[in-house]
């Protein structure tokens, strides 16, 4: 997310209430998490395993809950509690708008669009021209949706990212203030959730097709061109890049990519990142041919055993 305008960093400090090193007038361009941060960010680290890569990732400021030293050219922002202060930065640079409409005001929806009854349309959303968007679909604040785009009834797009850090009275949530954006030509089933990124994007590429009841996670970046069969759920972060082939009931763990022209058979637990070009199945995941080589003589497995008994008396 970046900042509407610039903000000195001792701005920054007094709104989250911490000491900072650095220069007060440094300027500050946004916030983001560390996988998606650019020069002028701000991003937050509350673990030791991390502070490494925070301090040398492309942020020029870093909310980090110890004093460490400053590299050159950056920031510090020195919080007991840097989960809870990003918080508080997002709520006060994206509040909450509570809607009073089913189609706010500050949408934008372009020529030959159809909207079916008992839609939500929330603020600041966007849709292009020539798409249908079926009954009691909800698209939340901030949405950027393409030209000739399909969605069908129930869908939701732009839901908080499932991202918790765990405190002794229960789950604290990290606040989400990014966007979906669903590009031209995408067709997108029945009742599917797609989870706004938590400071960057949750992008669909353009002319892929998902079907029903499909889960995709924040910040997950999928290709042009792909296709997503019923009941697939794709954990938060991942990439899957142009022409993938995802079958019914995958799913994946955060983080991963699956490569172009990748074929992922049905019920496959895609727990490592995978090559483009091949077909894959299975848990753990493997490629199809070698893993239905395994299986099969896994049903042959009695028959030896019986074979070595034989032999054995």
């Amino acid at each position: 997310m970046k900042f509407v305008q610039p903000h000195p960093l001792k701005t920054i400090a007094s709104l989250i209430d911490c000491e900072y090193v650095g220069d007060p007038d440094f300027e500050v361009l946004g916030m983001n998490e560390i996988h998606v941060v650019s020069a002028g960010d701000i991003v937050f680290v509350d673990h030791p395993k991390y502070y490494d890569k925070a301090l040398a990732s492309k942020a020029t400021v870093v909310l980090i809950n110890k004093k460490v030293e400053c590299p050159e050219g950056k920031a510090l922002l020195i919080s007991d509690d840097p989960f809870r202060d990003f918080n508080k930065l997002t709520a006060h640079f994206t509040p909450f708008q509570a809607s009073h409409k089913a189609i706010s005001d500050t949408a934008k929806i372009g020529t030959g669009t159809t909207i079916q009854p008992n839609c939500f349309i929330g603020n600041n959303v966007v849709i292009g021209k020539h798409c249908t968007i079926h009954s009691n679909v909800s698209i939340y604040d901030g949405t950027i949706i393409g030209d000739n785009v399909i969605i069908h009834a129930n869908t939701v797009l732009g839901a908080s990212a499932f991202y918790y850090k765990k405190r002794p009275e229960g789950y604290d949530q990290l606040q989400s203030c990014g966007r979906v954006v669903i590009e031209n030509d995408v067709h997108i089933g029945t009742s599917c959730t797609i989870d706004r990124g938590v400071t960057g994007d949750t992008t669909i590429g353009v002319g892929s097709k998902l079907d029903n009841l499909i889960q995709v996670g924040h910040d997950t970046l999928i290709g042009k061109n792909c296709l997503i069969a019923s009941q697939t759920g794709i954990a938060g972060c991942c990439i899957v890049e142009d022409d993938v082939t995802i079958w019914g009931q995958v799913g994946t763990t955060s983080g991963i990519t699956i490569g172009a022209k990748a074929v992922v058979l049905g019920q496959t637990g895609v727990t490592k990142s995978i090559e483009g070009g091949k077909t894959y199945f299975g848990t753990p995941i493997e490629e199809a041919r070698a893993k239905l080589k395994e299986l099969a003589l896994l049903r042959k497995l009695p028959e030896i055993i019986q074979e070595l008994k034989e032999k054995k008396n």
